[in-house]
C-alpha cells in the first residue's frame, strides 16, 4: 500500500493536472504506515 501511495505521489507530482493522485497517495502512505506500525488482532505471534 506504501508503494502504490508513492507510485501515486510520483504521478500526480509529474501530471499536474492530475492532482487528485497526488492526494490520493499521501493518504495511502499514511494509512499504510499505520496499518504497519499498529498490530491488528493483538500483538502476540503465534510460533507453532
Amino acid at each position: 500500500m506504501i508503494t502504490l501511495g508513492v507510485i501515486l505521489i510520483i504521478i500526480g507530482l509529474l501530471v499536474k493536472s492530475l492532482s487528485i493522485l497526488w492526494t490520493i497517495g499521501i493518504a495511502l502512505v499514511v494509512i499504510g504506515l499505520i496499518l504497519n506500525l499498529v498490530p491488528i488482532g493483538g500483538s502476540r505471534r503465534r510460533v507453532w
